[in-house]
């Protein structure tokens, strides 16, 4: 069985992470999606907000598994036996940043893999980032986030705009 792990801090999930998960379920026996806490990012949701929205809007992947986790990705792929690391790649600028994370990761432990997956030509553009933003101005995000996140993100928003 070929366990992959699918990392990132999904604040929120999109319809280009979906993508890449399923994506990666069609390849792999079994994928885990990894929903990191980077302390370089200020998340807009807690780790079990995210998790909760990956496993509602995964529900129908029988093959996929939603974990968080803190530390070192490799690590955590060889505590799940996993021996592949999937990452979504949209842009040369992806490329960079990935390409020097996969060869950083591969010298921490050579025994893991890492497999680029182009995003499909119509999410390219999408990021959490963006759809917070258009979230924030007042935009339709709905084409970008399936109903459940959508609702979450509304709720944060107000919750947001209700501190100030």
């Amino acid at each position: 069985m070929t366990i992959a792990v699918c990392p990132g801090s999904f604040d929120p999930v999109t319809y280009g992470h979906i993508d890449i998960i399923k994506r990666a379920a069609k390849i792999f026996d079994k994928v885990i999606v990894a929903v990191l806490v980077n302390m370089e990012k200020k998340p807009w949701f807690t780790i079990e907000e995210r998790t909760d929205f990956l496993r509602k809007v995964t529900a129908d992947i029988p093959n996929v598994e939603i974990v968080g986790f803190e530390g070192l990705l490799v690590d955590f792929a060889a505590a799940c036996n996993a021996k592949v690391i999937v990452k979504g790649l949209r842009a040369v600028s992806d490329f960079e940043y990935e390409f020097q994370m996969a060869l950083t990761n591969n010298k921490l432990n050579n025994n893991i893999e890492t497999v680029f997956l182009t995003t499909s030509s119509e999410n390219m553009y999408l990021s959490s980032s963006i759809v917070k933003q258009v979230g924030l101005l007042g935009g339709d995000i709905s084409p970008f986030v399936p109903e459940c996140v959508r609702e979450g993100i509304l709720q944060r928003i107000k919750q947001r705009s209700n501190l100030k």
